[in-house]
């Protein structure tokens, strides 16, 4: 072999290796961003739904902002996953829908032009919730939310600062919370008796196994279920699909088992990509 053949035979491996961390799709397809804001937990949920067109073939990376809708609608992102009440709220403050279907479909009602949803995960929320010791429940006869509205004036609730909670449920309307520095002390507060209730959310992780969180039977606290945004007629129909079927795999306890991960130091794409390997999509 001469001299100018084995140059370009280096020059071949080398591209090749170089290579390897390229897009899965041979066509050159240019990389979907999937938009998030820059917490963990938000960059988890974009690294999920991206594994999820990567597992179809589609090249795809996260891209984090300080507000991912409002590229989404200027077309820096093109996909932007996200929970459905507090998309609703972004869009219209003034909604009242609380159930999942109905949060929903006002949601997509309120979307800008342009901007369309996947299906939502109804197995999967991260919504508001009320952890409570069981002797409080006992107490107060139930183990649903409205036992808390029951007894509205016997409240006294901590949260975690800036956690997310609603101002009132049902015809409780609800005292500001003790706040805290973070969840550990919070539910050490609720296991000591300083608190009765303490806000939480539905996937939040760690939760203490003394502590039972509230259902809520009659949609008295609004829905919050995953569902992808994405721009309308900029994804093909295999992509959306791959959006889509997020929904049939994801549920609550896996996305508070994937917290837990994150909040342990597993890089959050490490552990979107592991789950999305264990479920896999199309089968």
């Amino acid at each position: 072999m001469g001299r100018l053949a084995r140059t370009l035979v280096a020059l071949i491996v080398i591209g090749t290796v170089g290579c390897g961390g390229c897009g899965s799709g041979s066509t050159g397809a240019p990389s979907i961003a999937v938009g998030s804001y820059p917490g963990p937990e938000s960059v988890l949920i974009a690294h999920i739904y991206a594994a999820a067109l990567r597992s179809y073939g589609n090249p795809a990376h996260v891209q984090s902002s300080s507000d991912p809708l409002l590229e989404l609608d200027s077309g820096d992102v093109r996909v932007v996953p996200g929970f459905t009440g507090r998309i609703l709220h972004r869009f219209d403050p003034d909604a009242t829908a609380r159930s999942a279907a109905q949060v929903y479909r006002e949601m997509v009602s309120a979307l800008p032009e342009g901007v369309a949803a996947g299906d939502y995960t109804t197995s999967a929320e991260d919504k508001p919730a009320l952890a409570v010791a069981e002797p409080t429940a006992d107490a107060w006869g139930g183990r649903d939310v409205t036992a808390a509205v029951h007894n509205c004036d016997k409240l006294k609730v901590g949260q975690v600062d800036e956690a997310p909670r609603p101002s009132a449920v049902g015809t409780c309307k609800m005292a500001d919370p003790h706040e805290y520095p973070d969840s550990a002390t919070l539910f050490a507060a609720v296991r000591a008796g300083q608190l009765n209730a303490a806000w939480t959310t539905t996937a939040a992780p760690n939760i203490p196994a003394e502590l039972l969180m509230l259902s809520d039977r009659t949609s008295l606290i609004r829905a919050e279920n995953l569902v992808p945004l994405y721009r309308r007629n900029e994804l093909n129909e295999s992509q959306v699909l791959a959006l889509n079927e997020v929904a049939g795999v994801l549920d609550t306890a896996a996305l508070a088992d994937m917290r837990a991960q994150i909040g342990k130091g597993t890089e959050p794409g490490l552990v979107a990509g592991a789950f999305i390997d264990e479920h896999p999509l199309g089968d």
